[in-house]
C-alpha cells in the first residue's frame, strides 16, 4: 500500500483556492494512460475537489475532466500527416498557453506523452513558474535524442513507464520517477481465453461455438492514416491465409478504435467478403483488451497496442507504413534496429517487424503462420512477456496521482510563505 501525500489543511484557508490541475493527452493512447491517475487523484481525500481541464478523451472525462478542446486535433503521426494539421495544432496550442497563463492558471501541469505538442506548452508555462510534470517520456533513447536539452528546460520531473529511462535521465540531470506502465496492472498475469471468447461471442450475438478454432486479432489502428495505409494490406494477409488454412477454422476480430474508423473498415470487410464469402471477419466497436485476450496469434499495427498485445502474452506480426517522405526523416534520427514496443522492452526481436515495403500480404501471412504452426516457439514468447509484465507492473495511477499532490503541496506552500 502506497501512503500518500495529504496537503495541509492550511493550505486551502486563507481564501487560496483549491487546486487546480491542467493536462494535455493527444490521442487515445494518453487518454487510456491517464484515466487511471485521474481515478486515484479522486482517492486522495484533499484532492477530492480538485479542477481538472485541459485536453483529454472519453475516459479522462469520465473521471472528472474537463475538455477544453478535441483532442482529435493532436491525434496526428508522422512529419507529413503533422504539417497537414500544423496550422490547427499550433492556433490550440497559442490558445491552450494563454488560457494557462491568465484566466486558468493551474497549480501544475501534467502533459501526457505528445512531447511535441506539450514540450512547448511546458517550456512556457515553466517559464512563468507553473510547475510541469510530463507523463510517459519521449522515445529519446529511439530517435531524437537531442531533445533531452529541450526536456530539461521544460519539465520539472519526468514521470517514467520504463524502468531503464530513469538512468537516461540521471545522467542529464533531469529529475524523473520509474512508475511503471498502467497497463501493466490493469491486464491480469494470466489471460482467460475461454471467458474472453464467450464474452465476445455473447457482444456479437453468435453461437458460442463460433469462435471455435484459430482465433486472430487484427489491430490495423487508431488513426485515419493508419487504417488508409495498413487495413488494406492487412485485409489482403487475411484472405490470403483464409486460402492458405482451409483445413483449418479461421476468425479474425478487428477492433474499431473509434466511430469514425468503422466505416473505412466496413468497406474494406465488404471488398474482402467479396473475394471470399465464407471468410469470418468480426468488426467490434472497441473491446481491444477482450479481442487481444482471446485471441491465439495478433497481426498489430505499431504502437501503444503491441504493448497490450504483449500483455496479453500473445504471438504477434507487427507492421507498419507511413507515407515516403515520412519514413525517410525517421529513418535517418532513429537509434535502435527495432520500433516494436516488445522488442524494445526485450531488447531484441522477439516478434518480427515488417515495416514500409516488407509489409506485403505474403510476408505478413508467412510470419503469421510461422506463430501458428510453431507452439514451442510460442511458448518461450510468453514466458518472456511474463516476465516483462512483472516489471512494469506497479500502482502506476497511484504514483503519478502522488506526484502531483506533492507538487502542489509544494507549491502551495511556497504561495503561503511568499
Amino acid at each position: 500500500m502506497i501512503s500518500l501525500p495529504l496537503l495541509p489543511a492550511a493550505l486551502f484557508g486563507n481564501g487560496i483556492t483549491l487546486p487546480k490541475l491542467a493536462c494535455v493527452a493527444g490521442e487515445p493512447s494518453g487518454d487510456l494512460l491517464a484515466a487511471p491517475v485521474l481515478s486515484a487523484l479522486n482517492q486522495i481525500p484533499d484532492m477530492s475537489g480538485l479542477d481538472v481541464y485541459g485536453i483529454g478523451g472519453p475516459r479522462m472525462q469520465a473521471e472528472g475532466m474537463r475538455s477544453d478542446w478535441p483532442m482529435e486535433t493532436l491525434s496526428v503521426r508522422g512529419y507529413v500527416e503533422a504539417i497537414k494539421q500544423l496550422p490547427a495544432i499550433l492556433k490550440l496550442r497559442k490558445e491552450l498557453i494563454q488560457n494557462l497563463l491568465n484566466e486558468d492558471r493551474p497549480d501544475v501541469y501534467l502533459g501526457i506523452d505528445a512531447p511535441d505538442f506539450n514540450l512547448g506548452v511546458e517550456l512556457e508555462l515553466r517559464k512563468a513558474g507553473i510547475p510541469t510534470l510530463h507523463f510517459v517520456s519521449p522515445s529519446i533513447w529511439a530517435w531524437r535524442a537531442g531533445r533531452i536539452k529541450k526536456i530539461s528546460q521544460a519539465v520539472e520531473r519526468m514521470l517514467c513507464i520504463f524502468p531503464f529511462e530513469t538512468e537516461i535521465y540521471d545522467k542529464a540531470g533531469v529529475t524523473s520517477t520509474y512508475v511503471g506502465h498502467p497497463l501493466a496492472s490493469e491486464i491480469p498475469l494470466e489471460p482467460n481465453i475461454e471467458q474472453a471468447r464467450e464474452k465476445l461471442t455473447q457482444h456479437l450475438q453468435i453461437p458460442a461455438a463460433s469462435l471455435e478454432g484459430l482465433v486472430i486479432a487484427v489491430l490495423p489502428g487508431s488513426r485515419g492514416s493508419e487504417i488508409e495505409l495498413i487495413a488494406p494490406v492487412f485485409f489482403e494477409t487475411m484472405l490470403l491465409l483464409s486460402n492458405r488454412l482451409k483445413g483449418q477454422k479461421l476468425n479474425f476480430l478487428i477492433p474499431v478504435a473509434t466511430p469514425r474508423l468503422r466505416e473505412p473498415l466496413v468497406q474494406l470487410l465488404l471488398k474482402a467478403k467479396n473475394s471470399n464469402p465464407d471468410i469470418q471477419i468480426h468488426l467490434l466497436d472497441g473491446m481491444a483488451d477482450e479481442v487481444l485476450e482471446a485471441s491465439d496469434v495478433v497481426l498489430i499495427a505499431s504502437g501503444t497496442a503491441t504493448l497490450q498485445a504483449a500483455l496479453w502474452k500473445k504471438p504477434m506480426v507487427i507492421s507498419y507504413k507511413v507515407p515516403w517522405l515520412t519514413a525517410q526523416i525517421m529513418k535517418r534520427q532513429g537509434y535502435l534496429p527495432y520500433v516494436g514496443l516488445p522488442n524494445i522492452l526485450c531488447g531484441e526481436f522477439v516478434v518480427p517487424e515488417l515495416l514500409q515495403h516488407d509489409a506485403t500480404p505474403e510476408k505478413l501471412a508467412n510470419a503469421v503462420q510461422e506463430w501458428i504452426e510453431h507452439p514451442t516457439k510460442v511458448t518461450k514468447l510468453k514466458e518472456r512477456f511474463a516476465q516483462m509484465h512483472e516489471t512494469l507492473r506497479r500502482p502506476t495511477g497511484l504514483l503519478v496521482a502522488q506526484a502531483i499532490a506533492q507538487t502542489i503541496a509544494n507549491n502551495r506552500k511556497k504561495q503561503v510563505s511568499a
